[in-house]
């Protein structure tokens, strides 16, 4: 490659001087620079003293201003990247339904505070964050002097409403970003997977083996260690089909939600296509799965299902 041609492939050939000096100010819209641009889509036959020609061309005074100036376009292009991922929907999903999980868990785990706290005053006290509300609506009066206990009831319902305004947004909103998984999963099981997962194309990339057992890792681990039997599931005994079926045959239900919910994903991903006939398949396997159990209790050869066997999932 001749010393021209070589300067031409450079990411700096079109780029000037401005363009990386701008690069360091905060106002500056990475996604909208040369630079930035160069870095994250060029690309070169064969590498080259890029160094040398960029002091060549003027770009850098010498080798070390070089290597500074790769580094802010670099770095540029690294948070231009991230922020254009992180604005996507089905990451935007991602961060709703983990919000929604947080609040719920810290809604419930201050309620039973304020149970174990209202009830030392109060024996009538009752539980959870209905509870809570009775306190902040005035349905359960506490006396005066209670103030600090009636404030925690406040910031029970307080997170507890955010927690329903979550899963309201969450909703609505997975079906936008993939609604043949919503369609499959309900919207709230096929955004926790999309959390679990990190996103739709990671989602839409795993084997259906591995989608299976999203949620029970530790359960994986241990039987991967050898100290505890293979997971039939993870959060995926969310799904009614899984759940409702008998625990003998939660293993091969969770199979076929998981080989369907693997498709559905891809195609969410990859077409965007709606593809009704998932659902008519999956339900029409889960059928007969759960057939089995019915025919062998009809037969007395039903047994009963182990939890062990459930990678540590509580079947109740």
């Amino acid at each position: 490659m001749t010393d021209s041609a070589a300067a031409e492939s450079a990411w700096f050939a079109a780029v000037d001087a401005d363009d990386l000096e701008d690069l360091d100010t905060v106002d500056t819209d990475a996604h909208d620079t040369t630079a930035v641009t160069a870095i994250r889509d060029g690309t070169a036959a064969t590498p080259d003293n890029w160094p040398a020609l960029a002091v060549e061309t003027g770009i850098a005074d010498d080798e070390d201003e070089y290597y500074d100036l790769l580094h802010t376009a670099t770095m540029a292009a690294t948070r231009a990247t991230v922020t254009e991922r992180e604005a996507a929907d089905d990451r935007q999903l991602v961060h709703a339904v983990r919000a929604m999980d947080d609040c719920e868990r810290t809604a419930n785990e201050l309620a039973e505070r304020l149970a174990e706290w209202a009830g030392t005053i109060d024996a009538d006290a009752g539980t959870g964050t209905a509870f809570a509300r009775d306190i902040v609506t005035g349905e359960h009066a506490l006396e005066s002097g209670h103030e600090p206990i009636a404030s925690l009831a406040e910031r029970v319902v307080d997170l507890a409403n955010e927690a329903d305004d979550l899963r309201e947004f969450v909703e609505r909103q997975t079906p936008t970003v993939a609604p043949n998984l919503a369609a499959l999963a309900g919207p709230v099981l096929g955004a926790r997977l999309l959390s679990l997962a990190g996103g739709l194309e990671s989602l839409a990339k795993k084997p259906s083996g591995t989608i299976q057992v999203l949620g029970a890792e530790d359960a994986l681990f241990a039987h991967l260690r050898g100290h505890a039997s293979s997971p039939k599931h993870g959060i995926l005994y969310m799904h009614d089909a899984v759940r409702g079926t008998h625990p003998d045959e939660r293993g091969s239900a969770a199979r076929a939600v998981a080989g369907k919910v693997a498709i559905a994903a891809r195609v969410d991903h990859y077409s965007g296509e709606r593809k009704p006939e998932l659902e008519a398949e999956l339900e029409e396997r889960v059928e007969t799965i759960q057939a089995r159990t019915t025919a062998a209790d009809d037969n007395g050869d039903g047994t009963a299902g182990n939890d062990a066997e459930n990678g540590g999932e509580s079947d109740a």
